[in-house]
């Protein structure tokens, strides 16, 4: 075999082995009322891979659009993202800015214990470094009101039915009319200012 092909081959060879590497990925948890708006804000953030629309929080098995209220679960997105591109303090950054985590009420036009938000935890490192970001919020006192989002540790996540997942992207005229009838924009530009992030960077 001559020096020349030899070289080609190993190239070849470490180039397939290069591409075959995936990215690492991780996991986040987060809810911050209706899941469709937290999917497309989250969806538009460099390094997410994707979000999915489910439940979680409450006390019944395979909780459904109809029965998830009844179980105490929240709507809440499940996101997997790249962690080469976005780290998890970036995406609590935009979280806080995603929501009004001042009101204890649900959000915006929707109310109710299931319109919560909230920060599922994983694990120790993400407990930790969430209530780092919140420490910090809270000692800035941007919003008028106290914070009241709660930390909590993560249970089970209930993908929600295949007719939610992306409903952005599916129904995008009833999605727009919904969010923009809803107050969810207004609302976030008006505690956020320039640094809201819901529908508006992204």
């Amino acid at each position: 075999m001559s020096k020349a092909l030899f070289a080609k081959m190993m190239l070849t060879s470490c180039l397939m082995f290069t591409t075959s590497v995936k990215a690492e990925t991780k996991t986040a948890i987060f809810a911050g009322g209706c899941f469709w708006c937290m999917e497309k804000d989250f969806e538009h953030v460099p390094g997410v891979v994707k979000a999915e629309s489910g439940y979680t929080g409450g006390t019944t098995e395979n909780p459904t659009y109809r029965t998830y209220e009844k179980g105490s679960h929240i709507e809440a997105i499940r996101i997997i993202y790249d962690s080469d591109k976005v780290n998890y303090t970036q995406l609590l950054h935009t979280f806080w800015r995603s929501v009004n985590p001042t009101d204890a009420g649900g959000q915006f036009c929707d109310r109710g214990h299931a319109y919560s938000t909230a920060i599922f935890t994983l694990n120790e490192n993400q407990k930790d470094i969430a209530t780092k970001s919140k420490e910090t919020l809270v000692a800035k006192n941007p919003l008028p009101k106290p914070i009241v989002t709660p930390i909590l540790d993560a249970t089970k996540f209930w993908l929600a039915e295949k007719y939610h997942q992306d409903y952005y992207k599916k129904a995008s005229i009833r999605y727009k009319f919904y969010r923009l009838s809803c107050g969810r924009d207004k609302t976030i530009k008006a505690l956020w200012g320039n640094q809201a992030h819901a529908g508006i960077i992204y």
